[in-house]
Order: C-alpha cells, then sequence, then structure tokens
C-alpha cells in the first residue's frame, strides 16, 4: 500500500511521501507559514491567517485521485482549527477517534487517520532505534490532547490537564511581546534571570485558568525573571507529573516544546537513554503520520532521512577548498553554508548553516546585528566533532540534532557560551554528515578547536531552501564567503 501524507495544522502543515519531506515554509518563504502582515514583522499575529490553498490542495489530490486509486492511502492528522473553513470530503466519524494505544487508528475508504500527538511520538519512537521506550509528546495544541505520555506498553496517558506547558510558553510569547509560536526567543533570556515566586505562583494559576495572565505585573519585574522561572516551573511540573510514570530506561521527546534544550538535558538525569529527532514540531508531523500508516499497514518500520528536501544543481563560483574556507573562517570570516538537501526541522545541522569562529568573543552580536538581524540576547550554538563533546561541554550523551542546552567546561569558545555559561549543542560524527564533519576537522587542524558555530542559514525568514534564496542572503548581509554544493563564492572588497 502506498501512502501520502498531510499534516492539517495552524501553521506548519507539510507533506511526506517516504522520501521528500515537503517543509511548506521553505517554499512559501512565511514562517511557520504564516503570512505576515508588513507592520507586525517580526512578531506574529493572532488575526492573521494560514493559507487555505495547501490544505485546499490535499483535499482537492484526494478528490481526483485517491478515490480513483484503491492502491494509495491518503495518511493525515489535524489540530484544532485544521479543518474549520474547509469543504472536508472525510467521513465525520473520525473527528469522535481518540486513541488509546499508540498504534489505533482510523482507517476507511482510503484515508487513515491519527491523532496528532501519536503522529508526533511516532515520529520520535521509529527513528530512535530502541526497542522500547517511554515517550513524551508535548506541545501547545494537538486535536484530543495537549500532552501525552506512553509507556513502554503502549499505553496513551492524557497529561493535558497537569502539563499544558507549550500553551503557558505560547501564551508568556505572546505577553512578553515576543507574539505567538516565539517561545524560542523566551527561552533565550532564561539565562539573563533569577528566580521569582510571584511568577511561579501565577504559572500555577496558569495551569487552571489561562485569562489569569493578564493578572502578571511584567513592568515589577521584568522578562528575563519571568523566562528564568517559567523555565523552572517547566522542569518542575515535568519532574512532578512525568518522572513517576516511567516504565523503561529509555525516553523519546516529541512536540514543539521538546525544543526547550534545557528540559532535554533534564531528562538525561532520569533516563539513561534520552532521543530528540530533528523535526519535533509540527513541521514533522507529516512523517510520523507516514510512518505510522507504513508500520501499521505494510508492517514497515520506516526511517526518516534527516536531509529529506530537494537536491539543486550550481555550478558558478571556483571550486571549493575545505583548508581555505576553514583558514577563512579562523581568520574571522562568516561563511553560508549550503549542501545537498536540507534537514528537516527548525535547526540547521549542516546542510543549510552560517558558520563562524567559537573562539571569537564577539562574534554573536557581529551576526545578530549583521546577518540575522535579530535580538542581541539569543545565543549561538556549537557544531563539535562527537570524538571531542565531552572534552568542552558537561553533558553525558551525544546531541545529533542540537536538541539539549548543557554547561560550557571551558573560557576557550566564548562566541558560544549563552550568558549561563550553557551551549545548545550538537555533535557530528563523519557518518551522520561526512562534508559537515570534514569542515569542522580542517578548523580543528588549524586551531585546535574541533568545533563551529553553527546557526540557521536564513536573515528574517525561514531557512534558505535553493540556492537562488542562498545567494541573495548572501548579498544582503555581512556573509564573507558562500558555499553551495562543491562551489565556492566571495565578496569583492
Amino acid at each position: 500500500m502506498k501512502i501520502y501524507s498531510v499534516a492539517l495544522n495552524l501553521h506548519d502543515h507539510n507533506t511526506y511521501d517516504g522520501i521528500f519531506h515537503n517543509q511548506r515554509e521553505r517554499y512559501t518563504r512565511f514562517k511557520h507559514n504564516v503570512p505576515l502582515h508588513l507592520d507586525a514583522y517580526p512578531h506574529h499575529s493572532d488575526e492573521q491567517k494560514m493559507n487555505i490553498d495547501d490544505y485546499r490542495l490535499s483535499i482537492d489530490f484526494y478528490n481526483e485521485y485517491f478515490k480513483k486509486n484503491k492502491d494509495y492511502i491518503l495518511a493525515f492528522s489535524f489540530t484544532q482549527g485544521g479543518l474549520k473553513s474547509i469543504n472536508s470530503p472525510f467521513d465525520k466519524e473520525l473527528l469522535n477517534f481518540k486513541p488509546k494505544k499508540l498504534w489505533d487508528h482510523y482507517n476507511k475508504n482510503n484515508i487513515y487517520y491519527i491523532d496528532h500527538h501519536q503522529a508526533h511520538s511516532t515520529y520520535a519512537y521509529l527513528n530512535s532505534n530502541f526497542k522500547e521506550s517511554d515517550i513524551f509528546a508535548i506541545d501547545g495544541m494537538g486535536y484530543n490532547f495537549k500532552s501525552i505520555f506512553i509507556d513502554k506498553y503502549e499505553n496513551i496517558i492524557d497529561m493535558s490537564k497537569h502539563l499544558p506547558l507549550g500553551r503557558l510558553w505560547n501564551d508568556m510569547s505572546k505577553l512578553t511581546g515576543f507574539g505567538s509560536l516565539g517561545a524560542s526567543k523566551l527561552m533565550g533570556l532564561v539565562g539573563y534571570g533569577s528566580y521569582n515566586d510571584y511568577y511561579y505562583n501565577i504559572f500555577d494559576l496558569l495551569l487552571q485558568n489561562e485569562k489569569k495572565s493578564k493578572l502578571i505585573n511584567l513592568e515589577k519585574f521584568g522578562k528575563e525573571d519571568l523566562a528564568f522561572t517559567l523555565q523552572k516551573f517547566t522542569i518542575d511540573k515535568i519532574k512532578e507529573h512525568v518522572y513517576p510514570l516511567k516504565s523503561c530506561n529509555n525516553l523519546c521527546i516529541a512536540g514543539g516544546v521538546a525544543y526547550n534544550g534545557y528540559m532535554n538535558e533534564e531528562f538525561t538525569k532520569h533516563y539513561e537513554n534520552v532521543f530528540v529527532p530533528p523535526a519535533v514540531g509540527d513541521e514533522g508531523q507529516a512523517i510520523g503520520i507516514y510512518q505510522h500508516a507504513d508500520y501499521v499497514l505494510n508492517n514497515n518500520i520506516h526511517k526518516s532521512e534527516t536531509f529529506a528536501g530537494k537536491d539543486y544543481e550550481y555550478n558558478e563560483g571556483k571550486e571549493v577548498n575545505y583548508k581555505e574556507v576553514a583558514q577563512a573562517i579562523a581568520d574571522g570570516k562568516i561563511v553560508g553554508w549550503f549542501q545537498g538537501k536540507s534537514e528537516s526541522g527548525n535547526r540547521a545541522l549542516g546542510n543549510r548553516s552560517i558558520l563562524a569562529d567559537p573562539r571569537n568573543p564577539n562574534i554573536k552580536d557581529i551576526i545578530n546585528s549583521t546577518i540575522k538581524m535579530r535580538e542581541d540576547f539569543r545565543p549561538f550554538a556549537p557544531t563539535v566533532l562527537e570524538e571531542h563533546y565531552k572534552e568542552y561541554f558537561d553533558t553525558r550523551l551525544p546531541s545529533p540534532y542540537m536538541s539539549r542546552i548543557c554547561k560550557v567546561k571551558t573560557d576557550k569558545v566564548p562566541g558560544i557560551t549563552h550568558v549561563d555559561g550553557t551551549a545548545r549543542i550538537q555533535t557530528v560524527n563523519k557518518k551522520f554528515n561526512e562534508k559537515f564533519y570534514n569542515i569542522i576537522n580542517e578548523f580543528y587542524k588549524i586551531t585546535g578547536i574541533p568545533m563551529l558555530l553553527n546557526t540557521s542559514f536564513n536573515c528574517q525568514e525561514p531557512i534558505v531552501e535553493n540556492p537562488k534564496q542562498a545567494i541573495n542572503t548572501f548579498n544582503r548581509t555581512a556573509l564573507d564567503l558562500l558555499v553551495i554544493n562543491d562551489r565556492m563564492i566571495r565578496k569583492w572588497k
């Protein structure tokens, strides 16, 4: 049975056919696939609407093709509001479907449906290589749930009442001026704040009544203390409600809140093995839907590729010399790095990256002000050779998808060290990404530092997808050098 999967979410709807992961924002060029009013940029507004044409495409695709070809299945999930304002051909019976087990599903008339949080959970679990695992799926909004825990026996435990933390982070993001879907910016402030009893007590109230957010006095205590206290509150609540449910030594984490690196690192102190996949938010939904259907219908365990975008040819410029690029970075240059297919998810993992010298104490301010054009408090991540990460970072496990925040053990890399002495690390080995490994290794040979600063290749827009977008970003920012596949371009000065 051939499968085509669609995630009908409010923003990050995407498709997957087992090979190509179509992350819509990469092609619409709107972050989270939400068109923005010019005067609202870069913050999101609750009044801004999604592009309904993407939904319509999936519905028409079903009507015109799947009804005629019984060898194909259309698999999907959606969030609350995901089917709003469209004429759905789907049987309304599925709207009452609520799973009790990981592999529960609805399957009728070439339509395969699972719950939003099942998709998150499946994506993490089937890519983990664990034979058995606990699974924690948590985000702001699904359909039946806000968060779930699945034990090793595949039982779904609804955690929505106790842990609507995604909603809380989103509400606080809006309150502090970062807009809806701006929780990652708020997390950047955690390192600047201190614990505050006032905020902690308010957060307890908000879990029961979100309207209480109007009571918060930001002017009295500030955003920084709110961010720090919210992070502590998050971890405390997880220890209270999730830790007692542990049924084995392995844990998979998914959902938008799984971008919280502090939380993920904390889990490594309670579980022997912790796996967080690259596209943990709604942008990875379609992959999990496909994997679920393929497992149930075809008895096949499908593992998705980290780099599942499109391939592009580019033949301009001179042939790339890795030593030359590494030397340029060591000399203070900032490089746009574009290789092969784009990575799934919101983290630059070595194919759509901006690279710089982590030894430079001023590099964060330089990149934020001249390339990324974003808030000056937001830190950058290190990408370190896997065989060396324990020399520089106080963490127990590799982190291939830049998913955990841990303490930095050295003062040699101030450019990637946050104000609280932490970094969100990515570990790289040659098997995972040979070209990326090689450029880091060349820098290591020159400087004795086995890592680079790595941030996503973009400027106030989604990560670049094709060479034209990479060149446009190169030309309109202070990037010094651009590598596209096996070619290299310098700016004339």
